[in-house]
């Protein structure tokens, strides 16, 4: 059963492209002083990055994360992505820890669209991710179904890796389908050397984690990423 209409945040088309700081690198000894701080330093969401060990060679965070940022950030727009073998397993506990956004691999749903559907029910909402190795061809039939396309940058699994370009080709044809109907995120070596790489191709949603976590200046990390002055 439908319960609230999901945030807009990633459905209409940002005047500049969206920086989401990945927790992954974040101070966890003081998460939610950490995200603060990035979030008044411009930053427009919070990505969550969640891995099994399975799926990807890393083992990171549950809900019960996610419900303590919602907690003590309860404005904040929390973006899940799921790096897990079997997302369906997770889809109602982020949920209910007041996740606003989640993305589920391609290469582990055999039905994305049902997926979608599923995600949409909770009310959030959904976004389908693809690995650096996978085809663009796998997800393109199912995109309609979503709100945004989560191209992988990087081999999953740990923060601080080097970006690929040889991705932007993706992106490029994902926009070139969609146009502006669809929300295209980078997820993995962003930073200002990367970015405007990204914002080229057509990505507008841009992940970056030990960039502007790590950064002496963290707002002017954000507003390099970002393109803006």
């Amino acid at each position: 059963m439908m319960t609230a209409e999901p945030k807009t945040l990633l459905k209409a088309p940002p005047a500049a492209p969206l920086v989401a700081p990945s927790i992954l690198s974040a101070d966890f000894g003081r998460l939610v002083e950490d995200c603060r701080s990035v979030l008044d330093a411009g930053a427009d969401l919070l990505h969550v990055d969640v891995m099994d060990g399975h799926f990807v060679p890393n083992l990171s965070m549950g809900p019960a994360v996610c419900g303590a940022l919602r907690t003590h950030l309860p404005d904040v727009y929390l973006d899940v992505h799921l790096m897990v073998t079997d997302p369906g397993m997770f889809l109602e506990p982020f949920a209910a820890a007041g996740a606003d956004h989640i993305s589920v691999h391609v290469e582990v749903v055999d039905d994305p669209v049902a997926v979608a559907e599923r995600i949409r029910s909770l009310g959030i909402s959904p976004g389908l991710a693809l690995n650096p190795g996978t085809p663009v061809e796998d997800v393109l039939p199912h995109l309609e179904a979503f709100d945004l396309a989560l191209v992988m940058s990087v081999n999953p699994g740990y923060s601080g890796q080097a970006f690929m370009p040889e991705v932007l080709d993706k992106v490029r044809t994902i926009r070139d389908r969609f146009g502006q109907g669809i929300r295209i995120e980078a997820d993995g070596g962003v930073s200002p050397d990367t970015a405007e790489d990204c914002r080229r191709a057509g990505f507008d949603v841009l992940v970056s984690g030990s960039s502007v976590f790590g950064s002496a200046d963290r707002a002017a990390d954000i507003a390099a990423i970002r393109g803006v002055s």
